[in-house]
């Protein structure tokens, strides 16, 4: 099959490459799964049974656990999952048992400019179609498990406000006295739809609900989401849902989901989508697909299950963590690390010379705009002023006690100067740097990356995290910031300081893990800060808590949790062949 990535769409390699797919069995046979672990969803997708996985394995050995993260990225993103689909084909050609572990995409950026996650090229996960469009219906059950929290919420607000407390004790139920100006979450979608940041619901009569101001977050930043990126066992996710706070009564009092008694439907929706979906690449090898928060407003892994599984499975375990190390990584390296109790072999950096071109001062890169032509002419004194950004990131993870591999995601349009730019700079400041051409060759391309991950494995690391549980929430964010980021320091809003006060005087909340905020465009809080900026403070203006997930989130700068759909968004150019039924377009 002559597959060129050149002349070919992401969408129609993955569409001529599908007729080779293996039947959803056969993969699972191959990468061990005995009868009853494998739940198959059509011919070619299944979910695993992770609870008999995990039982069965229980006393195996854990693979060789490694994380892919990158520099701070374009608005195009600079190839983490097709870095990660790559290297699982590159150790796979190299006689080895790879799985991958990556996010199920959000149809808010699939539909709108960044497009779909399942990589590109000749390094991506199949089938593309089922991957990008509704998936076995993970993201949908994280959206009903989160309204309905919302109906049951405000449906009791209704019902207290037109029933006196003999009414109320005749529907056996109890007055909870909600503060119609505490309630904590909004409604979920996964589209990005800027015109419901905030709404006004319950309009009407006393029949049509509790008026007030509410909103929608997207899908992925629901603290739904981050229960199901985090649980480790049905019983685990179950006791987190019931923890989940969304409202406060009068009295400053949480109001949980299982003050609502809506805890146990919640995780009713959630049972099945706590089963790891089960793909493949193009080459044939396993990959997981589960959870799908983002990184700047959310966690920004794959589920901790996932890894899990994968680590007993396989003898090489891939994850893939989101945006750049000060983001994806950190929280990878201090919580989900912390959660999971895996620690990684080997981290590998990716970078591309057009990002770097950006940080070092090249024209904007807009999202839903064509690139410059700037990016595509070799510019020596561009690239080599970007790579400051570069050495922050080397410098990051080399913070974890691990000396990080840099992938140099080759474009066809790169000149071998500029790589080698990259090369020196990565190797002077303590990285080891290769360059890989997966997109363009797939697993043959990536041999040079596979073989730096397989001798880093080999070696010993002295991985530790940035912070220990008995620093203060305070003193954890200002380590984060002056030594993630590359801030002198942390302001808060009065608001901010008021609510992490309190979280620290709690027993409870002060234990919590911290899930930073703030945007993927720049190591500051603002994106339009490229390169390494210096001489700034990171501005915290609220906190989140979600005491389910037992994450404190700080919110830096505008992060906002829904974001908007562009002008020129991808939804304009996916279409449905008619004879076929197949869906075009797809990027």
């Amino acid at each position: 099959m002559n597959l060129d990535p050149k002349k070919m769409a992401d969408w129609q390699i993955a569409e001529a490459a599908e007729e080779n797919i293996k039947p959803i069995f056969q993969l699972a046979d191959e990468m061990g799964l005995e009868k009853g672990e494998l739940l198959p969803v059509g011919h070619t997708l299944g979910k695993v049974d992770f609870m008999k996985v995990l039982g069965r394995l229980e006393n195996s050995p854990a693979a060789k656990y490694v994380d892919i993260t990158a520099i701070t990225p374009t608005p195009f993103g600079e190839g983490k999952t097709t870095t990660t689909i790559g290297l699982v084909q590159g150790l796979a050609k190299r006689g080895k048992r790879p799985i991958g572990a990556i996010r199920q995409p959000s149809a808010g950026p699939t539909f709108n400019i960044k497009g779909g996650a399942a990589g590109g090229g000749l390094a991506q996960c199949v089938p593309l179609i089922p991957f990008s469009i509704r998936l076995t219906g993970d993201i949908d059950s994280v959206t009903n498990a989160h309204n309905l929290a919302m109906v049951a919420l405000t449906a009791r607000m209704q019902h207290e406000r037109n029933y006196d407390d003999e009414k109320l004790a005749a529907r056996n139920l109890k007055r909870l006295d909600i503060d119609p100006d505490s309630v904590q979450i909004g409604w979920a979608m996964d589209f990005c739809a800027q015109s419901l940041r905030n709404v006004r619901i319950g309009m009407g009569g006393k029949m049509d609900g509790y008026e007030m101001d509410s909103g929608f977050q997207m899908t992925v930043s629901s603290e739904v989401m981050a229960v199901l990126s985090v649980a480790r066992s049905l019983k685990d996710f179950r006791e987190r849902i019931a923890r989940m706070v969304v409202a406060r009564d009068r009295k400053g009092k949480d109001v949980t989901t299982a003050d609502l008694e809506v805890d146990g439907a919640m995780t009713a929706w959630m049972a099945d989508a706590l089963k790891p979906n089960l793909l493949q690449t193009i080459e044939g090898q396993p990959v997981f697909v589960h959870a799908g928060p983002f990184a700047n407003i959310a966690i920004g892994q794959s589920s901790v299950i996932a890894d899990l599984v994968g680590t007993k499975l396989g003898d090489y375990h891939v994850t893939e963590s989101g945006f750049g190390t000060d983001i994806g990584y950190e929280k990878f390296w201090n919580l989900k690390c912390r959660l999971s109790g895996l620690k990684p072999a080997a981290v590998v950096i990716v970078a591309t010379a057009r990002a770097l071109k950006m940080h070092g001062g090249g024209p904007p890169v807009k999202p839903g705009a064509r690139l410059d032509e700037a990016y595509m002419k070799e510019n020596l004194g561009l690239l080599e002023k970007g790579c400051e950004n570069l050495v922050a990131h080397i410098n990051i993870v080399k913070k974890s006690g691990i000396k990080p591999i840099v992938c140099i995601n080759s474009f066809h349009t790169d000149s071998p100067a500029e790589h080698e730019i990259i090369k020196i700079i990565a190797e002077h400041h303590g990285a080891t740097c290769v360059v890989s051409e997966h997109w363009l060759k797939g697993g043959e391309g990536a041999l040079e990356l596979a073989d730096a991950v397989i001798e880093a494995c080999e070696q010993k690391n002295d991985f530790r995290f940035l912070y220990d549980g008995d620093m203060s929430l305070r003193q954890q964010i200002e380590r984060v910031a002056k030594e993630v980021y590359g801030a002198n320091g942390v302001s808060y809003t009065e608001k901010a300081l008021e609510k992490i006060k309190k979280l620290e005087a709690d027993p409870v909340t002060s234990r919590f893990g911290l899930c930073m905020a703030k945007t993927h465009l720049s190591l500051s809080y603002d994106p339009g800060f490229k390169g390494r900026p210096i001489g700034w403070q990171l501005p915290i203006r609220d906190i989140l808590v979600y005491k389910g997930a037992e994450f404190v989130v700080p919110l830096a700068g505008e992060v906002k949790l829904m974001p908007g759909t562009g002008s020129n968004p991808a939804f304009r150019y996916i279409d449905v062949d008619v004879e076929t039924g197949r869906v075009q377009g797809l990027y």
